[in-house]
């Protein structure tokens, strides 16, 4: 949000009542060639825009009656910081209308967050959950308010309806009622997930706003930008599974997913970085596996160990160069969710409890990696992340460090023994 100047001479109206009297205004400047202006009278005084460019010269708008007599009321009697915000506003409208923005309406959040999710589609990987949750939850309450009038009040009232609100789940197109999970407000887990969930959502309504506001067509991001999400709701333990685990999941697997989960442990990628793999990604001289494009639409190369070579180098024996790595058995592609029920049907035979997602054989990677001593800064690489905050929010509680070997050698012992002798069925 662009910061509320200061000025000896117009701040208060105590300093206004010393100014004299006199047709040209008194000026501040806002930015290059922006101005907000007093022009004292009679009786109180009034503010007014001043916009300047070398194509189109000077233009005044005049912007409402200043706070010289009345208390202001942000509507037409303002205070100097109220003068620069309305300023701006038509500032904005300006830029809109010289650009060849020209609108039949107002700028509403519907068509804020559908050019939002125009610009996701063409730039990043993470359209499809953007897109349900501004057709789901965003549209519905706000879609028709006008960018310019959201308030903070009717934001944060948003945000908490959308947490107190049972989850929904995957439900037929053609289906006359979504299907929905009733909210236990007893269980302080399924609390927390609502609420993250909720902020996950307003972080899409702030993306699309902010693109909006930094292309000059919302005024204002005072509104959202005084919205705190739910904090300490994203502390959730991330699952992950022991190596006795994996190998009795591989070992369930039917033969063409078995190969698809190897490469999972194998790289910790994503299942759509996975999919969309081509013969000519791996490189056999630097022990390397290059995606393309990750979430963030960015490229990266995942490093192997010896047993990922091994694989990734039977994987790509006798294919051609763009042709897919990894196939069903039939040679048919994997295509977005054809995971999930081979997933659940392995964990079942298994006997893998809860079962879990193929997202979990990137934490597993993951973790494992981290308690086996591997740097955060390398598996964040290894991951597709920009730094190691992620890593360490997620993972780091796993990395061997000097407190715990601190703890563990000088932690008082008492002799506890357990009462009964169990062995482990993974051992």
């Amino acid at each position: 949000m662009a910061r509320t100047l200061q000025d000896a001479k117009l701040d208060t109206r105590a300093a206004r009542l010393r100014l004299k009297r006199r047709r040209e205004p008194y000026w501040r400047s806002l930015s290059e060639g922006l101005a907000v202006g007093y022009r004292k009278g009679t009786k109180g005084g009034t503010w007014i825009a001043r916009h300047y460019s070398g194509d189109l010269g000077r233009r005044f708008h005049a912007i409402g009656t200043a706070d010289d007599v009345t208390d202001a009321d942000r509507a037409h009697v303002l205070s100097f910081a109220q003068a620069q915000e309305a300023a701006r506003k038509w500032f904005a409208h300006l830029a809109r209308h010289d650009r060849g923005e020209v609108r039949s309406g107002p700028y509403t959040v519907r068509e804020c967050a559908e050019e939002y999710l125009g610009w996701l589609n063409a730039h990043r990987k993470t359209g499809y959950d953007a897109r349900h949750r501004v057709y789901t939850h965003i549209l519905p309450p706000l879609g028709d308010v006008q960018c310019d009038r959201l308030t903070t009040a009717q934001i944060q009232h948003w945000l908490r309806s959308l947490a107190a609100s049972p989850a929904r789940l995957r439900s037929k197109k053609d289906a006359k009622r979504p299907n929905i999970r009733q909210l236990d407000k007893t269980d302080p887990e399924a609390i927390r997930r609502r609420r993250a969930s909720a902020n996950r959502t307003l972080t899409v309504l702030k993306a699309a706003l902010n693109r909006a506001w930094r292309d000059g067509k919302i005024p204002s991001d005072e509104a959202w930008r005084r919205v705190e999400p739910f904090e300490e709701v994203n502390a959730a333990r991330v699952r992950y599974l022991t190596v006795a685990e994996a190998r009795r999941l591989l070992n369930a697997c039917d033969r063409d997913f078995r190969v698809l989960a190897q490469a999972a442990l194998a790289t910790g990628a994503r299942y759509g970085e996975l999919i969309a793999l081509r013969a000519s990604d791996f490189n056999p001289d630097s022990g390397t596996v290059h995606v393309r494009t990750s979430k963030s639409g960015k490229g990266r190369h995942i490093v192997l160990n010896d047993e990922g070579m091994a694989l990734f180098k039977a994987l790509a024996a006798g294919k051609s160069v763009n042709a897919t790595l990894l196939t069903k058995a039939d040679g048919a592609p994997w295509k977005p969710a054809h995971q999930a029920r081979p997933m659940a049907d392995a964990c079942k035979r298994a006997r893998i409890a809860p079962q879990v997602s193929f997202h979990v054989l990137r934490h597993t990677w993951a973790s494992l990696a981290v308690m086996a001593g591997a740097p955060l800064i390398v598996v964040a690489r290894n991951l597709g992340h920009a730094d190691t905050r992620m890593v360490e929010r997620h993972y780091g509680h796993l990395a061997p460090s000097y407190i715990a070997d601190a703890i563990r050698a000088a932690a008082p012992k008492f002799g506890i023994k357990p009462d009964r002798k169990v062995v482990s069925i993974e051992a």
